[in-house]
């Protein structure tokens, strides 16, 4: 092969859905004919629409074959979203005839030997108007038109041959009515998008869709979340934290908090992850707030994905203890999302966090809780995978990540829902323990990859100043069942001053 034929990349076809694009490598491979698949109300009539419209704005003739809806329908479908549709051209191929009794087949005319008048229109409008896009919507008519699966093969090889001859692309589209097992247009099509809506027992709808097949492009493989709202087709494609890395500088950076850094053994390092556990109210999220405070005081864009709580709360409690983060709001650096898990998919998710990443820049993550993140979409498998490709995405970016993950229990026995321990870089355990009549709090790094970290138990409180770590509790024994026996003369913080008592930490 000759180093020109090597390095030839063909001509892609811009589909409309920047998502799709990114799926297939760049976009459709021109004047072919693909299936558009998925039962109704998944989307497809709005793919097509966006699909002509992306043509139209580029120069090219578009038509629109309709078998099954009225011109209005598709104005009213177009309304919706804010489009044109004078744009291009609608051939509405809809029989009054059809409505008489004595038609019995549809509401289209018979067709004799391969699509009889509705082919001769359709001849007809192609050569007048010359389009580059073509829709026909949908195949469930012709189905029906042909009445035996043979005479419908033929009809639709007709209408690829001569497509064909015309230089256009076409998207067919099918409702999905006949038997499952029937995939012989699959064979017929040169690619294959195929459109699913999911229904779980709560929370709203989750749309996905698949390439099933694509002659001749390297796409990537799997069930790609998208959202259908005002606007079109949002796809969010499926990551794959292999097709991402970058340099970065891999340098300790501080915590904010001199005992912290101490037990970390100097600090966090950019493009790890660090998990944060403990029951509630131990501290986790005052932590990861205070090394968020210590990242934006450096310059850094921060954005923090809050799943359990109100941003007011968040913001109200966090000033408490002395950690301002409006000024940080106000000025861009910070970002606050509320995420409603009921009513965002994983890949739709993961999608907003790789736009923070790329497009604002953002070297700090932190996803607070999750417990929330795992549990609230239940419906939802293989989570636990996608946090994996997200926390490797990650990592590869030179982005420090921080996870808070809340435990059952308070004092004793104390467990988790999940293990997600093995994914972290960096593991900080957070107890409770009594000694002389008061709670207090310890804390130890349990895991660090990439440093030398103490194994000590250090107390661990929160001030009207923030957070403090004090010295390694060496004269206790016990300290992480939470029931510990004293044997020595360690001082412990918070002698004169009075802790700060917070409710979601």
């Amino acid at each position: 092969m000759s180093k020109d034929a090597a390095t030839h990349k063909p001509n892609r076809l811009c589909s409309g859905i920047e998502g799709i694009d990114d799926i297939l490598g760049g976009g459709l491979t021109p004047h072919r004919m693909y299936l558009v698949e998925g039962a109704p109300g998944t989307g497809k009539t709005t793919l097509a629409l966006q699909f002509l419209l992306q043509g139209a704005e580029e120069g090219q003739a578009g038509l629109y074959i309709t078998l099954s809806e009225t011109r209005s329908e598709l104005i009213s479908v177009a309304d919706s979203h804010g489009w044109d549709l004078s744009q291009f051209h609608i051939l509405e191929l809809l029989s009054d005839e059809g409505l008489d009794p004595q038609f019995e087949q549809t509401v289209l005319h018979p067709a004799e030997v391969e699509l009889g008048e509705t082919v001769r229109n359709v001849i007809q409008q192609v050569d007048e108007i010359k389009p580059v896009r073509i829709v026909l919507d949908s195949l469930s008519e012709l189905r029906l038109l042909s009445q035996n699966a043979l005479r419908y093969r033929r009809q639709i090889l007709a209408l690829k041959r001569y497509f064909a001859t015309r230089a256009c692309t076409v998207l067919l589209l099918d409702d999905n009515t006949s038997d499952p097992g029937d995939v012989q247009l699959h064979s017929i099509a040169h690619g294959v998008i195929a459109l699913d809506n999911v229904v779980h027992d709560y929370g709203g709808n989750r749309r996905r869709l698949r390439i099933a097949k694509m002659r001749g492009i390297k796409f990537r493989e799997g069930y790609h979340d998208f959202t259908l709202d005002t606007g079109g087709i949002h796809v969010y494609p499926r990551l794959v934290a292999a097709e991402h890395h970058t340099q970065f500088d891999t340098h300790v950076v501080s915590t904010g908090t001199a005992g912290l850094d101490a037990l970390l053994g100097g600090g966090l390092i950019p493009g790890t992850n660090a998990l944060l556990i403990g029951p509630s109210g131990v501290g986790k999220t005052t932590t990861v707030v205070s090394c968020l405070i210590a990242a934006l005081e450096r310059g850094e864009r921060c954005v923090y994905y809050v799943f359990d709580e109100t941003l007011v709360t968040l913001v109200a409690r966090c000033a408490t203890v002395g950690m301002n983060l409006q000024p940080y709001v106000d000025n861009g650096l910070l970002t606050l999302r509320q995420i409603d898990p009921a009513e965002i998919s994983p890949g739709e998710f993961a999608s907003d966090v790789r736009t923070s990443v790329e497009k604002r820049g953002v070297k700090y993550v932190a996803i607070d809780s999750l417990n929330a993140y795992l549990q609230a979409m239940p419906g939802e498998r293989y989570l636990l995978l996608q946090m994996h490709e997200l926390l490797g995405y990650l990592n590869q970016q030179g982005v420090m990540t921080m996870l808070v993950l809340g435990q059952h229990g308070i004092i004793g026995e104390v467990q988790s829902d999940i293990d997600i321990s093995y994914l972290s870089d960096v593991v900080i355990l957070f107890r409770y323990f009594e000694h002389h009549g008061e709670v207090l709090t310890a804390a130890t790094a349990v895991k660090s990859r990439a440093s030398a970290h103490e194994r000590s138990i250090r107390q661990f409180r929160l001030t009207s100043h923030g957070v403090e770590v004090g010295e390694a509790l060496r004269d206790f024994e016990g300290v992480l069942s939470g029931l510990p026996s004293y044997r020595g003369a360690t001082a412990l913080l918070g002698s004169t001053e009075r802790v700060i008592d917070t409710s979601r930490q």
